[in-house]
Parts: structure tokens; C-alpha cells; sequence
């Protein structure tokens, strides 16, 4: 019988988060474990082929009202295997989440609310993926460059915000794109 990995000494119920794919819940957490062996088969099932997904909402800008658990920075052992799992990180406006996997039987683990914020994402399908240092580098640079907009809509407000993108977007490729930049700093100057 799996015990939930957060909350020792409570056993894991069979559920199905999805047509064919079965998993356990803690009913005290509200904690997922999904099986490898049960997870791989319904993600293949998907359709998403061998491409790695792209980033499509970033977690940072995602708004809703979910809470991390505050049991998610609890180190847990693996239901299956018992080995200890190890984290993806998603960075939230409400802080950071961490989902878990097992390196040894590659089972996940969800906290409470974890697995409902994955299909907000789109991510769903793709689990196995968060822990790549592909993604986690994909993410840190979109992080970087959400944080750099937020900025100059703070300082510039979102109306000219949204028309220095258009701009950035209309000379990216031109070929005289550094004379438009030279001739705005000279007009900027004070």
C-alpha cells in the first residue's frame, strides 16, 4: 500500500485524473502520485511527439488564485521506491512551487492544487520536462526578460510600454534598425 510521501502514515487512494490515466491521492494533502508506468502511456497517448514543448504561458505571469501547500518544501521519499524525489521549480507570482519525481522509478509527485496549475500551463503532458535543464534555462530567460518589461511599465506605463514593443518588433530584423535606435537616443537626449 503507498503512503502519501508528504504526510507519513496516510495511505494513497486510487484516482483517475484523466481517461486512462490512473494515479493515488492523499485525501488529508490533496497530494498526486503518478505511477511512470502509468503516466508514460497516457503522455505518449497525447500526441506530443519527440519535440520538446514550448514555454506557451509563463508560470510567473500565470494569474490565479492557487496557494503553493505549505508542505511543498518538504524533502519526501518515493511511495514506490522510497528513494528520495527530486524538484522542478516553478516560479509563481505567489511564490515557488516545486513538483517531484523519482529518479529511480520516475513516478511524480503533485502537492495539492499542483496538478490543476500543470493543465493551466499546459504542461500536463509534459512533466517530465519541467526537470530538464532545457526547460529550466528556457524558463529563467523568459523570467528575465517578463522582469525587464514589468520594469519599463513601471517606470513608462503600459501605453508606451506596448508601443516601444511594437517598435522593437518592427525594426528587429530591419537592416537600418541601429540608425532608428541612434536617432532615438540623440532625440532623448537631454
Amino acid at each position: 500500500m503507498y503512503q502519501c510521501p508528504k504526510e507519513g502514515g496516510i495511505h494513497l487512494h486510487d484516482c483517475h485524473l484523466a481517461p486512462g490515466l490512473e494515479a493515488k491521492s492523499c485525501h488529508s494533502c490533496g497530494g498526486l502520485w503518478i505511477p511512470a508506468q502509468s503516466y508514460l502511456p497516457w503522455q505518449r497517448q497525447q500526441g506530443n511527439g519527440d519535440d520538446p514543448p514550448t514555454v506557451a504561458l509563463l508560470p510567473l505571469t500565470l494569474k490565479t488564485t492557487f496557494q503553493p501547500s505549505p508542505l511543498d518544501s518538504r524533502a519526501a521519499l518515493c511511495p514506490d521506491c522510497h528513494s528520495y524525489l527530486v524538484r522542478g521549480r516553478l516560479n509563481l507570482r505567489q511564490g515557488t512551487i516545486y513538483l517531484e519525481r523519482c529518479p529511480s522509478c520516475q513516478g511524480i509527485w503533485c502537492d495539492g492544487g499542483e496538478w490543476d496549475l500543470c493543465q493551466e500551463l499546459g504542461l500536463q503532458a509534459h512533466l517530465d520536462y519541467v526537470f530538464s535543464t532545457e526547460w529550466q534555462a528556457q524558463i529563467r530567460h523568459l523570467e528575465a526578460a517578463e522582469r525587464e518589461r514589468q520594469a519599463l511599465e513601471d517606470r513608462l506605463g503600459p501605453d508606451i510600454t506596448q508601443r516601444l514593443e511594437e517598435l522593437s518588433d518592427l525594426l528587429k530584423h530591419h537592416d537600418y534598425a541601429d540608425f532608428a535606435v541612434a536617432y532615438l537616443m540623440r532625440r532623448c537626449d537631454r
